[in-house]
């Protein structure tokens, strides 16, 4: 192996630990940025572009509020999550679209289950079969429809990357990340997916934070941090960590992406490389108390135990 590949392979951010073995790792790359916006931390190739999959949904939210759709409270939280797919969830869904004269017939994103594991069996047992409402990008998708039909865009191509709304949108991502955007791809829900570096997505949730009261950013920003259960679910580490930690932003996507910032402009984002899900919560605790943020939500979200033979046998913990 040349010394250039050996470089380009990111680095063990977890490790899986079974009965006091290692049997695996998760590499992947991680960027931590100071109050001041500067770089405090790098693991791996922090300014490659990647997709952030759900971390731009904030980014996607203030592009609807820009296209001039009234969005606040639960509602504007529900247009940036990923949300579980509980009642509540489903329910304002179903408002929203109501409210704008819009029905479920409308939503582009695919039929789905619930996001939450637990919320699924219930939604199983009660015969309850997939659905677009139920897919957890519903609410953004709700949310663009209304702001199609409030500017008298087409709604049947409302996903488009040519679409006005889709690319306002791709206007918020590279002013916020403070770079150009490399790539556009199709999410899981069919919406474009922006592509930017790891410090570009840091960039994007402090510049949410500290932006002025009442711009756009900030109007998704403090609705998120105000209603986080209707930005992920009642079982979720994004709506422990912005409920018990005054002021945190935090958002997670697919393929193992994180994003958090703290009120003060620091920030971190991070991606596994495998797309291990099962990695974020112990990589996200160990760069939390990186940022000096600790306590017992911290420990929750950095639990990731093994199991074996009904019992706990090991764990996958951070090593950087």
């Amino acid at each position: 192996m040349s010394p250039s590949s050996a470089a380009a392979i990111p680095p063990v951010l977890a490790e899986v630990v079974r009965s006091g073995f290692v049997e695996g790792h998760h590499r992947g790359s991680l960027v931590v940025l100071a109050a001041d916006g500067t770089v405090e931390l790098a693991l791996g190739d922090v300014t490659a572009p990647v997709f952030p999959r759900s971390s731009n949904k904030p980014m996607q939210a203030a592009g609807v509020l820009r296209a001039g759709l009234d969005l606040s409270g639960e509602r504007l939280a529900l247009a940036a999550a990923s949300h579980s797919g509980e009642i509540f969830h489903r329910d304002l869904v179903q408002k929203m679209l109501s409210e704008h004269e819009l029905t479920p017939a409308e939503l582009q994103c695919p039929p789905d289950l619930p996001l939450d594991p637990v919320e699924t069996e219930t939604y199983l047992a009660a015969g309850a079969v997939r659905d677009r409402v139920t897919m957890n990008c519903s609410g953004k998708h709700a949310a663009m429809l209304a702001a199609c039909d409030l500017n008298g865009w087409p709604k049947d191509s409302y996903l488009d990357p040519e679409h006005p709304l889709q690319k306002l949108i791709h206007e918020v991502v590279k002013e916020a990340a403070g770079e150009p955007v490399a790539a556009v791809g199709t999410d899981g829900c069919g919406a474009p997916l922006m592509a930017i570096s790891l410090t570009g997505l840091a960039r994007a949730f402090r510049h949410f934070v500290l932006a002025p009261e009442g711009s756009a950013e900030r109007r998704v920003a403090d609705a998120m941090r105000a209603h986080p259960e209707y930005v992920a679910g009642t079982r979720r580490p994004d709506t422990w960590l912005m409920r018990e930690v005054p002021g945190v932003l935090s958002k997670m996507g697919a393929e193992a992406v994180q994003a958090v910032a703290l009120p003060d402009g620091r920030a971190l984002a991070f991606k596994i490389d495998d797309g291990a899900t099962r990695a974020l919560g112990p990589v996200l605790a160990r760069a939390l108390r990186m940022l000096g943020v600790d306590g017992e939500v911290v420990a929750r979200i950095g639990e990731a135990p093994l199991h074996g033979g009904g019992g706990v046998v090991g764990e996958i913990r951070a090593v950087f």
